[in-house]
């Protein structure tokens, strides 16, 4: 399998852990198993991409309650959640609807 390309967007402040970038247009490296499934995607932004806080975007192996996850539009709760596997140009939106006060 070559790199899967992805294209990983964040906002209501999912993007302030990530160096205020909303948008990111990743390669994910070639695996030796034959699918990224999402579960394996949040692994790879904790290690690669986030910059701070981690406990803020992950609880566990999962994302934290508050942040909808949208592939393809569409809610991954309709798509399998952590088991979807990813395709190439998939567009995986992560929106914070937590907000300080």
């Amino acid at each position: 399998m070559a790199e899967l390309p992805v294209t990983l967007e964040l906002s209501g402040g999912a993007e302030l852990l990530f160096d205020n970038i909303k948008t990111h247009n990743i390669k994910l490296p070639a695996k030796e198993s034959n699918s990224w499934q999402i579960r394996h995607l949040l692994v790879w932004i904790r290690d690669n991409m986030l910059k701070e806080r981690p406990e803020l975007f992950l609880q566990g192996e999962t994302v934290r309650p508050g942040i909808l996850v949208l592939i393809n539009d569409a809610d991954w709760e309709l798509m399998g959640e952590l088991d979807y596997e990813i395709e190439p140009n998939d567009h995986i939106v992560f929106i914070s609807t937590l907000h300080g006060g």
